[in-house]
C-alpha cells in the first residue's frame, strides 16, 4: 500500500512541490497521499494529510478557501478554539467536526478538490468546487477504489488496466475535451463540478456511485429565474462592482508573490484593475506576444498595464518557443485535449511562474456575461433559418461553401476598415463558415450543436462507434432564452470541460496556482439573476462589465476586435510541424491501431495542405489524440507484457 501511494503522489510532484505526506490507516484500508503547493501557512502547520484536533476526520485538499477567515471568527463565536495554526485547511477540519461536511461546504467560498476520512463513520466523501476550477478523478482499478487530481497518479498503481473509451474519442473530436462525468478512459470519471461522492463500507468493488450535488446551477436558475425584482442599471452596476471588488480582494489573499495574467481584454484588465484599486504597491501583470503580429495582443496589454500602473513583463513568442512545448502537451492534459489556445496558456504560465507563486484570470467572464459572438449571432441566424424553406438553405449554404475561410478572408478583410467597431471580427472567413453550417440546422440547439463542434459526424470516423455522445444537455432550465441557454451550455460543458481544464493543467504544470474571481459563486449566482439586455446591448457582450470597467480604463484602450487567444497552427502545420504531423496522420498507422478511419483524415490533411481549405482544428483534434496514444504506448506495452 505504501509504495503504490508514493508511487501515486510522486507523479503529482508539479502541483505541490513544497512538501508531501502519506497517511494509512491499514485496519480500515484507507490510504491518502498529498503534495502541497504551499500558499497559506507556510509552516509545517500546514502539512497534509490533516487530522481534525478530535482525530475523527482526515482530510486533503487542493485548493484555497477564500472564506476562511470568517468561517474562524463564526467558529470561534459558537465556541471553536483548538487553533494550532493559520492554514485553511485546518479551518475546513474544524467546520467539519461542528457543522458536518455539506454544510461545510455550502459555507465555503473557494476551489477545490478534497477527500475527506471520517474514522468514526468509515466513510471517504470526495467534493469539488462548485463551477469545477479543480479536477478530481475517481474509479475502480481492480479491487481499489482510486482517486486523485490527474489521471497519471491513478495510472501508476500497479494495477492499472483501464481500456479506451470510444465514446470519450468522439467527444473529443467533437469539443476539444472530453465532458464530465467520462474521460478517456472506460469506469475512470470525473467528479462534476458542485458535487459530492460517498465511498461507505458496504460498498464493494466494480460498484457504481451516486454522486449528490450540494450547489446546482440549474436548481438555482429554476428557482430564481424571472422571480428576480430589477433594480436600475446604476444600481446593478455598483452591486455588481461590490460583489467583483469583494471577490478581488479575497482572493488576493497569499502568503507568497501575487499577480494576474493581463491580455488587455475586458475580463482580465477588469480584475488587474480591481486588484491594482486595492493594493499599495504595483500589481505584477503578464502577457505574452508573437511575432507574428495577426495574433499579436500583447501591445493591447501593454498600454493597460501603463494606464493602471502595474508592473508589467511581456514575452513575445517565436514559432520555435510554441512548438517546443507541444511534446509536452499529452503528459500535462493526460487525456487527449486539443484546444489549441493550450499552447499560448502554457507560455504565459511559465513567464507568470518567474516571478510569483499565485496569478488571476478573467476566466468565466464571457459564459456569465454574454462574451461569445455566437450569443448574439447564433439568435439572428435562427429568426431568419426558422422561416426559409429547406430548399433555401440548402441551396445557400452550397454557395457559402464554395470558397473556404481563407478565400472568405481574402475578400472581407479590406471591407473591413469600413464597418463600426462592434461588427468587425477577426478571420471573418471562418465565421462565415461557421454560420453557413448552421443553414441546415433543425432548432436552435441544433445551431448551438453545429457552432461548438469541430467534427460535425464523429461516428463517421471513430471506428467501433455507432452513435456520438449528444454535446446537449437534458437539464436546461426552463423559461431561458436561445442567448441564456447557449450561456448555461457553455458554463456547465465547455468552462469546466476545456477552459478550466486548460487553465489548470498548463498552470500547475509549472507550480503556480490560478484564481478566477468571475467564478465567485456570488458572482455566480448575480449574474444569473441579471437581465439579458445588462448582458448583449446592441450586439455587444459583457456590456455592464464594460460600464464598471469605464470607471478605471478608457474605453479606446478595450475596444477592439475580439482575437481570441490563438495561435497561426494553420501554417506551422503546412511548415515546421508538417514531418510531427504527417508521422501521427498515416494511414497505416491509424490502420494499425485501430481508432480512426483514415480515409476522411487523409482528405483533411490533403486539401490542408494545398492550401485549398483550413482544417487546423480538425486536425489538431486528431494529433492530440494521435500524440496521446503515442505517450501511452508504453505503458499500454507494459500491461500486456
Amino acid at each position: 500500500m505504501h509504495s503504490n501511494l508514493h508511487r501515486m503522489t510522486s507523479t503529482l510532484a508539479h502541483r505541490g512541490p513544497d512538501d508531501s505526506g502519506l497517511w494509512i490507516d491499514r485496519e480500515a484500508g484507507i490510504a491518502l497521499g498529498h503534495r502541497r503547493l504551499a500558499i497559506l501557512d507556510l509552516s509545517p502547520e500546514g502539512h497534509q494529510p490533516m487530522a481534525s484536533a478530535s482525530g475523527r476526520y482526515t482530510l486533503i485538499f487542493n485548493g484555497e478557501i477564500y472564506n476562511h477567515q470568517e468561517l474562524r471568527k463564526r467558529l470561534a463565536r459558537e465556541g471553536y478554539t483548538h487553533w494550532r495554526g493559520t492554514s485553511d485547511t485546518e479551518t475546513l477540519l474544524a467546520a467539519f467536526s461542528c457543522w458536518g461536511i455539506r454544510r461545510t461546504l455550502q459555507a465555503c467560498i473557494g476551489m477545490f478538490a478534497m477527500a475527506v476520512w471520517d474514522g468514526h463513520t468509515r466513510r471517504l466523501t470526495l467534493a469539488r468546487d462548485r463551477m469545477g476550477e479543480k479536477p478530481l478523478y475517481y474509479g475502480w482499478v481492480g479491487r481499489h477504489f482510486l482517486f486523485g487530481s490527474e489521471l497519471k497518479a491513478l495510472r501508476a498503481h500497479h494495477e492499472w488496466n483501464a481500456g479506451i473509451n470510444r465514446d470519450a474519442i468522439a467527444s473529443q473530436l467533437r469539443l476539444s475535451y472530453i465532458p464530465a462525468p467520462h474521460t478517456i478512459y472506460q469506469g475512470i470519471f470525473k467528479l462534476e463540478p458542485g458535487h459530492l461522492l460517498h465511498v461507505t463500507p458496504q460498498a464493494t468493488p466494480g460498484c457504481t456511485f451516486q454522486t449528490e450535488s450540494y450547489w446546482s446551477l440549474p436548481a438555482y436558475i429554476g428557482n430564481t429565474h424571472d422571480s428576480i425584482t430589477f433594480k436600475n442599471l446604476p444600481e446593478q452596476t455598483a452591486a455588481l462592482e461590490t460583489l467583483l471588488s469583494r471577490a478581488v480582494r479575497q482572493q488576493m489573499l497569499s502568503d507568497v508573490p501575487l499577480g494576474a495574467f493581463l491580455s488587455g481584454g475586458i475580463d482580465s484588465s477588469l480584475v488587474v484593475a480591481l486588484m491594482q484599486e486595492q493594493s499599495n504597491r504595483p500589481v505584477k501583470t503578464f502577457t505574452i506576444g508573437y511575432e507574428e503580429e495577426s495574433f499579436n495582443e500583447a501591445g493591447y496589454a501593454r498600454e493597460v498595464a501603463r494606464h493602471l500602473g502595474t508592473e508589467h513583463t511581456e514575452f513575445i513568442a517565436s514559432p520555435v518557443d510554441a512548438m517546443d512545448i507541444i511534446p509536452r502537451l499529452p503528459t500535462l492534459f493526460d487525456e487527449p485535449f486539443s484546444d489549441m489556445s493550450q499552447i499560448p496558456t502554457l507560455l504565459v504560465a511559465q513567464l507568470a511562474k518567474t516571478r510569483v507563486t499565485v496569478s488571476l484570470s478573467g476566466d468565466g467572464a464571457d459564459e456569465l456575461f454574454g462574451g461569445y459572438n455566437r450569443y448574439f449571432y447564433a439568435q439572428q441566424i435562427w429568426r431568419r433559418l426558422q422561416h426559409l424553406p429547406g430548399f433555401l438553405r440548402s441551396g445557400l449554404a452550397g454557395t457559402l461553401g464554395r470558397l473556404d475561410a481563407r478565400q472568405w478572408d481574402r475578400l472581407l478583410n479590406p471591407l473591413s476598415s469600413a464597418l463600426p467597431e462592434q461588427l468587425r471580427f477577426n478571420e471573418p472567413g471562418e465565421k462565415l463558415r461557421k454560420a453557413s453550417e448552421t443553414l441546415n440546422a433543425r432548432s436552435p440547439e441544433d445551431i448551438y450543436r453545429r457552432l461548438i463542434s469541430h467534427w460535425k459526424q464523429p461516428e463517421e470516423v471513430v471506428l467501433g462507434l455507432q452513435h456520438s455522445p449528444d454535446p446537449i444537455p437534458t437539464n436546461i432550465p426552463a423559461g431561458l432564452t436561445f442567448p441564456e441557454r447557449m450561456m448555461y451550455m457553455d458554463a456547465t460543458g465547455y468552462l469546466p470541460g476545456d477552459i478550466l481544464v486548460k487553465v489548470d493543467r498548463t498552470a500547475m504544470g509549472v507550480s503556480l496556482e490560478t484564481r478566477a474571481p468571475f467564478l465567485d459563486h456570488r458572482v455566480v449566482e448575480f449574474a444569473w439573476q441579471l437581465p439579458l439586455p445588462l448582458k448583449i446591448h446592441n450586439g455587444q457582450g459583457k456590456w455592464i462589465l464594460r460600464q464598471i470597467l469605464d470607471h478605471y480604463v478608457p474605453r479606446n484602450l478595450i475596444e477592439r476586435p475580439k482575437k481570441g487567444f490563438g495561435v497561426p497552427l494553420d501554417n506551422w502545420l503546412r511548415t515546421s510541424l508538417r514531418d510531427w504531423a504527417e508521422s501521427l496522420l498515416a494511414p497505416a498507422r491509424l490502420r494499425q491501431e485501430g481508432f480512426f478511419d483514415p480515409a476522411p483524415i487523409e482528405e483533411k490533411w490533403r486539401q490542408h495542405l494545398a492550401g485549398t481549405h483550413n482544417w487546423q482544428y480538425l486536425l489538431w483534434d486528431v494529433l492530440m489524440f494521435q500524440a496521446w496514444h503515442e505517450q501511452q504506448s508504453p505503458v499500454i506495452r507494459a500491461m500486456a507484457a
